[in-house]
């Protein structure tokens, strides 16, 4: 076998048969787990053997780590001081549930202090939010952190996790989904799904791997494989559209793209979610919330939603997270996903083969325990490793856990299971051999050249023309543009225009007013009502709801001939500024899911023949969106739903 490259900061390396290996424990012989020519199946059993209760509970639990000044997530506090590679031994204790305010039966350990996360508490899994920090200094710190690890009594190493870090999003979802500084720009995630190119969604996914290895980072709590049916949902930007079959092509190219064809020392390993599917949630509401605890399945399409989870499995995808609702209605029992026997032993393990990793969503214990309110702590614990859920999010302290198993001990045949399938993560990730990164080369990886060019190409290919009336796209050169980016902050939008676009471009010429132009670009990005904090109000998807001045746009789209483009985060009704009284106003009408501005006009001006085609359907008003079915998709709702339509783009040259 060929000697792995061995990265050290303290342990001493044992020679034998002529290879080398690390003596984790320190006990000056080589023991079965520090073997790296065993299978990671036979050095995981060897290693749990050797782990204490307390190492095995730590080894299960899953939250932040910060990296120092870093902030909170969700905290009001701003990010004032430079993040910096030093320890943050300050813990985050809270006694209301980190999304919703409400309070908490049980203070929660949000985020834990290096030290005692990785000493004390024995804990090996962390999520890692900043996106302020440049490669190098996050590199500095992962290479830190796991020294800490390495010199602990069986030198077991860290793994790091965190959400996407890659795509532009309009960021209702808040810190758990935006660009991370210095690092490769792509569509959001729906504007992969846009391109109907898994080729490129592979590429995509491999450059972005090659960035996050070169940080540190080794898991991603991605991708959503949840189908965007319910157009009120606040997560739609981050599934892969509405459609079974295109969402699970999609899937396929991301984990293979991240992973490669089996986990390796240069694998990224991904965590599926949201099992069995988020997406079919009543009224939009979101699991975050009791009210929005219930997912429905009205057209009888939870099979369609299982869909994208069977090719992620089929692809190899190392973990799965199920989400925090319960199944209403269904032949399964009524409890939260990470409870249920029947979704997660029964469905995902025996009828979907599923072998890997299920990671429970964050804090489904202590603060969303739907249809298991009544339980205690421990008894929930009981049960959710008795349902088959191996990791727990959201809370760094092990106490509660720890407490549970003793006094359970008929549950110990879950912790052994669950503590071997993390470890199996491990080694296969070549974590015990090398945990550490070259933070030289963190910073020409991360955003370097090639990186960042097939980004602005792939945002190119996300955008999609709708409507082309007199064939007036692409504009003639030279023509006289009044571009205004019109986003508007949610709870406080400021009234009047956007940003008015004044940078050059080739062959177009940007005025400052409407009246000076020959043709009004708007660039409309509404902002749905954000997922964190909400209420149980009607969540609405017309304009006016979303952050848009409408009078202000009829107004301004009366003035001159006019091009709309629309930021599609969510399926946003349109029909307060585009009916049958305004139609003949618009010149062209166009899709972004996620694009910076010189794609948008790479577009505009024909340097780029738009490709792109709808993810989603766009309801016709309020009415559709209103008595739609949460789990079906658009294309299948009738003939009167859609204003856009599910495969819907046109290009130039095209017959109008």
């Amino acid at each position: 076998m060929e000697q792995p490259l061995l990265g050290t900061r303290g342990v001493s390396i044992i020679e034998q048969d002529g290879l080398k290996f690390k003596d984790l424990n320190k006990s000056s012989k080589l023991d079965a787990y520090e073997d790296w020519r065993l299978s990671p199946a036979e050095r995981s059993k060897d290693l749990v053997q050797r782990m204490s209760l307390e190492e095995k509970a730590g080894l299960m639990l899953i939250a932040d780590m910060r990296m120092f000044n870093e902030a909170f997530m969700l905290q009001a506090a701003v990010q004032t001081k430079p993040v910096t590679s030093d320890f943050n031994e300050d813990d985050i204790v809270v006694d209301k549930n980190q999304f919703t305010g409400e309070p908490l039966p049980y203070t929660i350990m949000n985020a834990v202090g290096t030290s005692k996360g990785i000493l004390q508490h024995k804990m090996r899994h962390f999520i890692w939010r900043t996106t302020s920090a440049p490669a190098d200094t996050m590199a500095r710190w992962a290479n830190k952190v796991q020294a800490l690890a390495e010199g602990d009594s069986l030198g077991i190493p860290v793994l790091f996790a965190s959400n996407p870090r890659n795509h532009i999003t309009g960021g209702s979802m808040g810190a758990t989904a935006s660009a991370s500084v210095g690092f490769s720009k792509w569509p959001s995630e729906i504007g992969l799904a846009a391109m109907r190119d898994s080729a490129t969604v592979y590429q995509f996914a491999n450059m972005a791997r090659q960035e996050w290895l070169a940080t540190g980072i080794r898991k991603g709590y991605m991708y959503m494989a949840d189908l965007a049916t319910e157009p009120r949902w606040q997560r739609i930007e981050g599934t892969l559209g509405e459609d079974p079959a295109l969402a699970a092509q999609s899937m396929v190219a991301l984990v293979r793209g991240f992973q490669g064809d089996a986990l390796n020392h240069t694998s990224i390993a991904l965590t599926t979610k949201h099992f069995p599917g988020g997406g079919a949630t009543y009224k939009g509401f979101d699991p975050h919330y009791t009210y929005g605890r219930n997912a429905v399945f009205p057209g009888g399409r939870l099979e369609a939603n299982l869909l994208p989870f069977k090719a992620a499995i089929k692809a190899g995808t190392s973990a799965i997270m199920p989400y925090y609702s319960l199944p209403k209605d269904t032949k399964y029992e009524e409890v939260a996903y990470a409870y249920n026997k029947g979704i997660l032993r029964g469905l995902l393990r025996q009828e979907l083969g599923f072998k890997g990793i299920i990671n429970s969503d964050t804090g489904p214990i202590e603060s969303m325990p739907w249809g298991v309110e009544n339980l205690s702590i421990g008894q929930r614990y009981v049960k959710a490793l008795e349902a088959g859920t191996n990791m727990f999010a959201g809370n760094a302290d092990p106490t509660q856990l720890i407490q549970t198993i003793k006094t359970h001990l008929e549950v110990m045949p879950y912790v052994n299971e669950s503590v071997q399938l993390l470890l199996i993560e491990l080694f296969r990730l070549g974590l015990f051999e090398n945990p550490y990164v070259d933070e030289a080369k963190a910073i020409e990886v991360v955003g370097s050249e090639a990186f960042v060019k097939a980004g602005k190409e792939a945002q190119r290919k996300s955008i999609v023309l709708l409507r082309n009336e007199g064939n007036s796209l692409p504009l003639a050169p030279n023509t006289k543009v009044y571009f205004e980016d019109y986003q508007k902050n949610y709870h406080k939008p400021a009234p009047g225009r956007g940003n008015v676009y004044a940078q050059s471009y080739p062959n177009l010429t940007f005025v400052a007013s409407p009246e000076q132009a020959d043709i009004v670009l708007l660039w409309l990005k509404p902002a749905i009502r954000p997922l964190f904090p909400s209420d149980d109000s009607p969540i609405k998807v017309n304009l006016s709801a979303c952050a848009v001045d409408v009078a202000y746009v009829n107004a301004l789209t009366a003035k001159k001939p006019t091009i709309l483009v629309i930021n599609y985060s969510n399926p946003f009704v349109i029909d307060e500024i585009y009916n049958e009284q305004t139609k003949n106003r618009f010149k062209g009408v166009i899709a972004t899911f996620g694009v910076e501005p010189d794609a948008l006009l790479d577009v505009i001006s024909g340097k780029y023949n738009p490709s792109g085609k709808m993810p989603i359907t766009t309801p016709i008003s309020n009415r559709a969106v209103e008595s739609n079915k949460e789990d079906v998709p658009g294309y299948d709702e009738g003939a009167e739903y859609g204003l856009f339509l599910f495969g819907d783009g046109l290009h130039y040259g095209q017959n109008q």
